[in-house]
Parts: C-alpha cells; structure tokens; sequence
C-alpha cells in the first residue's frame, strides 16, 4: 500500500514536470510570437488582407508661349489581378475567358498572366470606358480596376519632334516629354485598401490613399502659329520634292528661343507606333550634313573679323583654282573674273573663298570654327544632339586642300542648330545665344516656379563685322542667288546652299544633294533668323536657292507678319510710287538667249547668266514676279542643251507609270528637261511619246499618287 501510495506521487511528479514543461514551452512561444515576432507577423497579416493599387500621377500640360495646349493628360483606367486572390477563387479559366471576351485579348495570354507566381500583373493598361464598366460589372476575384493617365496631343504632329513621346507607364521617351520628364512626371500615388476572404471590402475597415503628385507644366518658346506656318511650308516642299528628309528652324536671334523646329518625314505622337520609328528621327538636330555654300558666311565673319579682307576687297576667278594636286571649279566652272569681296558672296563664288580661306590661315580657322560652336552639341534641351564632324585640325595642317574645302562649306559636317546658332550671332551683332526651348516652369497654382533666361555662350564678332557682313548678305538676296528668298516689305539677308551629299566610301555622290538656305530679316536689326535644309530633292533645278529658298521666304514673310513687324518705313512711304515704277517679269524660258535677254532689255531688266547652252532652262525671280526697273534677272542656260550641234533630234519616251526620279534620270540622258506637276507616277505627259524634238527641249510631265 505504502509502495503504491510513492509509485502515485512520482507518476504525479513526473506529469507535473512534463505539463510544466510544456506550459513553459508554450510561454516562451507566445512571447516569441507575441514580444520578438509580433510586429513582422502583424504586418504580413496586414499585408494579407491589404491591397495596393497604384495610381499613376497626371503629367503637367506642355504649353506654347502664349498658353496654348500641346501635350496634356486624360485619366484611363487599366485592369490588373492579384494572382494569388484568383487561385483562391477557383476560377482561373473562368476569368481568363471572360476577360479576353471584354478586352479582345488572346485567352490564353490572360491565363497565364493571372497564374503567374506573382503578387501582381497587369492585364491590359489604358482600356476604353466601356470596357471598364464591363469589368466592374463582372466582379471578378482578383481582378481590379485602377486610374492612370494617359499622354495627349491635341494638335496632332504639330511639333511632333519637339514634343517628342510617353510611353504607356507615364514615361518620357522622347523630346521635350524625356527631357523634362522628372518636372512633368509628378509622383505616383497608392491606393491600400483591406479586403477579407471573399475580396470584399470590410466595412469601416483600414483604408489609405496617398494621393498622386501631378507634373508641373512646361511652357516653351515655340510659338503654334509660326509652328504651324513652318510645317505648312517643310511639307509642301517635302512633298513635291519627294526628299529624303527635311528640317525648318525658326529663331529669335536675340534671345536663342526657338519659335519653331519642324523636320521631316513626321509622325502623329498619339498613335506613334503606327508609323515607322525613322520618321521620328529628328534632322534638325540628330543629323549632320556638310553645309554647302551657307557655311560661307561663317568664313565671311572670320575674314571680316581678322581684317584679312572688307567689303570692297578685290578678287579674280577664272572659273577654278588648283590646290595642290586637287582642282577646284565654280558652279558650272564659270569665271567670274574680277569681284569684290561682297560680289564673291552674291555670286558664292567657291574660288574666291578657297583664297579668303587660305589667307585666313588653319589657327585663325580653327579659332573661330570653335568659337562658333562647331564640333560640340549646343546644349539646347532636347535628347540625342549631335556634335557634328570636324576635320582634325592636325589633319588640316598637313595640306591645303582641307582649308580651301573647309572654307567654301565642304570637308566638315554641322547640324542645322549648330548653323543656325552660329548665324545668328551675326543677327545678334556678333553675340552667340544658347537656344532652348523651355521658357518657363509653372506649378499646379499658375505660379511660375523657374524661367529661362537667355544665356550668351560666347561674344564672337565684333557689332562692326556683324553689321557689314549682314549688308554683303542683303546683297547674295536682292542681287545674288538668293533672289527666291526675297520677301515683300522687308530688307532679307541670307545664303543659298547647294552641297553634294558624301558617298560611302568616300567621295560624293554625283545626283544626289543637300539644298539650303538661311537667312533673317530686317537686315538692320533682324527679329527672326530662320533656316530650311532639304535632303536629296528631286528633279532639276535641286539648288537651294529653287528649293529651299522660297519656302523660306513664305516662312518668314507669313510669321513675321503675325508678329506685326513693322515694315521697311521707306516701302510704306512710297509704296505707291514704287508699285508704278515695278515691271512684270517676263518668261524666258526655253527661249533662245539673245532673244532672253532682248525681252528683260525691253521691259528695263538687267540679266546675269549662270551655266552654258543656247536655252534658257530656269530663271529667278520666276515670271510674272514684279520687280523696279533696273532690277536683275538670273538666268540658268540648259546643262543638257546642244543647241546647233548634228544629230540634235530625239524621240519623246513613253513615260506613263514612271515614278519621277525614274523620268528625270530618262530625259537628263535625253538631253531633255523635266517640268513636274503632282506628284506619285507619270500619267500625263506633252509632248506625247514618239515625238522627234530637239535636244534641250522641256518636257511636261503630270504626276499622280498611286490609286487616283
């Protein structure tokens, strides 16, 4: 009894210490649990019953200068699921099906995304309105619906390289919308809401939502007006030119804000990916080309700077010089015998600037070609500026055949806002002004929170030289081959620019080129500089001063009066008179050149010739213009033409279906000229094949796209 009585009490002892120490297990687990793990465990409870939603932030509005819209935000909402939650519904399948039967997705793809092994996926960002309401409606498990922004553009391709893109996640890609995407972007905001088992929202239970911070707005210099007057005229051109590319750039010269920069071909940003990623290349600022003869007015201010020659400077050509081993020509190897220094700009004569270049010297050229800022981006603010391609100046030192092309626009490549920018620090006596594009940024009130102040890079030229040098180029306009860039009421500077486009390999290509102009205007105090660059145009003539020229001049004859800028006092006070004194030009072309010349005589015209031949192929200005008495005439003789030589007869080809590079390639080996109209494939053409008529002769060709 007594033996039994011990046994109980240690089967008692013993449970007591096992239960003891299973209780003390058990409390030192709870105070792990509760004391050591409490608050991570209660977060992922949390997180558990939490859902995060993001909201995107609304990007700022991009503005004109005047306050008009260019780019804006418009709330969409986007679908996402929570895979997780859509396992726990059992309804995978389900919900794929009906959700690709909403969206118009592939079933398939929306399966996997929402079995992924993930906490999130999105589904489909940006649906349309409908759509949205659809998926309320369905209550899907795991699947929700949340508010982003999506970037539009209310102009459409106005300045569509300027403003550049967004990408579907509120991101800058491109153009000012890159550049300036950490003030535009805002920052993205949450919604956290507590759901239970059921994905439903518990009443009253934690709900937080941190609010989005919208971008702030940009406003820009450019002007939508005088946009819209630039690509009005790039595209006519453009078109009826069928180029390879091209680019406009309007600037004040003043302050470097740019009023304008329009390039083609282009591309509508609301609907980018339906055109082809070169088209939002941007020539103006992303390709360097060789300039041709409008780097001769960087020369000229050098040369006038150094005193190395003036206005009045003698010089001969006899049509080419010989720099070492190479030979250099003038355009159709005209001499132009004795000039001055300012006739040798009218004229763009190529041997008076290889000397102008060679007395210059490699130091003082390279002095200024840096000063000017070639070589080197201009910092403007947009993304993937090019710096251009200089000759080494070693390389140049070891011959002077690299002077002698640099000088007259060969050798060295330049971006159109490069050539622009140094131009006008001779519009801005002699001060070179960073160009930009951002005026100022504004915050969510309409307070302006930064503004751009016009910053000089460099003072080059001296006012003196800036001065002379822009009279010498009223002259290459009024009197020289910028006569096309003329523009009614107010004195226009300028230069033409016809330069052979580099060939792989080396050397140049022998029909294709790169026709420019760039010019300002008033002379005296010029309010806008503005630039035209057309890559590969075809047919003939292809020079800048038939192709870029006018457009410039309708460019600027149409912006600056928007900008009401007042007239020559001198063509108001005696409009009048002058209209009375103004004769009709007369058209000459294909006429014989003594008798050319006898009509401007009769009419109280003067006449310059440019190339050889016995017709006249082109004349500028063209006919009808209304010019004073004594005004002059250019008149371009035939390249093709064998007036009076034996066998000067052809056969007209039938050129129907032909598209015109093709036609003007058959008649230039003809001997024959093409005069364009419309556009697409040849489907009119006088005179009508199997004709015999003389070499040199025009033929008119109609034009049209294909399908009409």
């Amino acid at each position: 009894m007594q033996t039994s009585g011990l046994l109980l009490r240690k089967r008692i002892a013993t449970l007591s210490l096992l239960f003891t120490i299973a209780f003390s297990l058990l409390g030192v687990r709870l105070f792990w649990v509760q004391f050591v793990q409490g608050a991570d465990l209660s977060n992922k409870a949390m997180e558990n019953r939490m859902r995060d939603i993001p909201v995107e932030a609304k990007r700022g509005i991009i503005y004109d200068r005047n306050g008009r819209e260019l780019a804006i935000s418009i709330s969409v909402n986007s679908v996402c699921a929570y895979p997780a939650e859509v396992k726990a519904g059992k309804k995978e399948r389900e919900t794929a099906i009906q959700l690709a039967l909403v969206l118009g997705m592939n079933e398939e793809d929306i399966y996997k995304a929402i079995t992924k092994e993930t906490s999130f996926v999105w589904i489909k960002r940006q649906i349309e309105p409908d759509q949205a309401q659809k998926i309320r409606d369905l209550n899907l498990k795991g699947i929700e619906l949340t508010e982003e922004s999506r970037r539009e553009y209310p102009k459409g391709s106005l300045a569509a390289h300027v403003l550049g893109i967004a990408g579907i996640d509120n991101t800058g890609l491109e153009g000012i919308d890159f550049y300036y995407n950490e003030q535009v972007g805002g920052t993205e905001g949450r919604i956290l809401l507590e759901k239970d088992a059921k994905n439903q929202e518990i009443p009253e239970a934690t709900h937080q939502y941190i609010a989005p911070i919208e971008g702030t707005h940009l406003r820009l210099t450019i002007d939508e007006t005088i946009q819209f007057i630039t690509e009005r005229e790039l595209e006519k051109v453009f078109q009826e030119r069928k180029a390879k590319h091209a680019a406009a750039i309007v600037m004040d010269p003043s302050t470097g804000e740019i009023l304008a920069m329009a390039s083609r071909p282009t591309f509508d940003p609301n609907q980018f990916n339906q055109f082809p990623a070169s088209n939002r290349r941007n020539f103006a600022i992303n390709d360097a080309y060789e300039p041709g003869s409008t780097m001769k007015i960087i020369t000229s201010a050098m040369a006038l700077e150094e005193h190395t020659v003036n206005s009045s400077s003698r010089f001969y050509c006899p049509g080419s010089v010989k720099v070492g081993k190479e030979t250099i020509h003038c355009a159709n190897s005209r001499a132009h015998g004795s000039q001055s220094f300012a006739e040798i700009v009218e004229n763009s004569c190529n041997v008076g600037f290889v000397q102008v270049g060679l007395d210059l010297g490699v130091e003082r050229y390279y002095k200024y070609l840096t000063a000017f800022g070639f070589g080197e981006p201009t910092g403007i603010d947009l993304p993937g500026e090019a710096k251009g391609i200089i000759v080494k100046k070693e390389t140049a030192a070891s011959s002077n055949i690299y002077l002698a092309t640099m000088a007259m626009g060969q050798a060295n490549a330049v971006t159109p806002i490069q050539l622009i920018t140094a131009v006008a620090a001779v519009c801005n006596d002699g001060k070179m002004m960073k160009p930009h594009l951002l005026k100022e940024i504004i915050d969510h009130n309409g307070k302006t929170i930064k503004t751009v102040e016009p910053e000089i890079k460099q003072k080059i030229i001296s006012p003196e030289t800036a001065a002379e040098l822009r009279v010498i180029l009223e002259g290459e306009v009024t009197r020289g081959t910028g006569g096309n860039a003329k523009i009614d009421g107010y004195a226009t500077g300028g230069k033409t620019g016809t330069a052979e486009k580099a060939a792989q390999g080396g050397g140049y290509m022998s029909n294709e080129y790169v026709a420019s102009f760039i010019g300002f205007a008033p002379v005296d105090k010029p309010r806008l500089v503005c630039m035209v660059v057309v890559d590969a145009p075809q047919g003939y003539p292809y020079f800048g001063g038939w192709v870029a020229a006018p457009a410039f001049s309708a460019i600027m004859r149409d912006s600056l009066r928007y900008l009401k800028e007042p007239l020559n006092n001198s063509e108001t006070e005696n409009k009048s008179l002058v209209e009375e004194e103004k004769v009709v030009v007369p058209d000459v072309i294909n006429l014989p050149l003594n008798e050319a010349i006898s009509l401007m005589q009769s009419r109280g015209l003067s006449t310059k010739l440019s190339g050889s031949g016995s017709l006249v192929w082109q004349q500028t200005p063209r006919p009808g213009t209304r010019l004073l008495k004594g005004a002059q005439v250019v008149i371009y003789m035939s390249p093709h033409d064998k007036g009076g030589e034996a066998g000067g007869q052809v056969t007209v080809p039938d050129l129907q279906g032909k598209s015109m590079k093709e036609v003007a390639r058959i008649l230039s080996e003809l001997g024959l000229h093409l005069v364009p109209e419309g556009s697409g494939l040849a489907y009119q053409q006088n005179p009508l094949p199997g004709k015999v008529i003389s070499t040199g002769s025009t033929i008119t060709v109609r034009f049209q796209p294909v399908g009409e």
